[in-house]
């Protein structure tokens, strides 16, 4: 998991443009939620304490093997389902295996 920046519209699952303040209406502090981000990867939106969108997302595939790692929102943390590795809410590796990119 990392994080994604620049400004980029999020997409929800479906395709379309995710508009903040609508997005916001339905979304509570703390919330992380799928959607598609920089270059289409699947990337978190982040709602922050003040409910206020994050100005970063979290891209949710995991480095170890390229899986999509889903919110546990239960342990407030991502847990990877293929081998796995453990990301807190701000997307840093808690637990490995994680992280294994190599691009040689």
């Amino acid at each position: 998991l990392g994080s994604a920046g620049g400004g980029t519209t999020a997409k929800d699952a479906i395709g379309n443009d995710i508009i903040a303040a609508d997005w916001l209406n339905t979304h509570g502090p703390g919330d992380r939620t799928l959607t598609e981000g920089l270059k289409g990867d699947p990337t978190y939106l982040v709602v922050e304490k003040d409910k206020t969108l994050a100005s970063y997302g979290i891209n949710a595939v995991c480095t170890h093997l390229g899986c999509v790692v889903p919110w546990n929102s239960a342990e407030n943390k991502f847990i990877c389902p293929c081998h796995g590795s453990q990301y807190n809410n701000q997307g840093r590796v808690v637990r490995g295996p994680a992280p294994l990119v190599s691009n040689t």
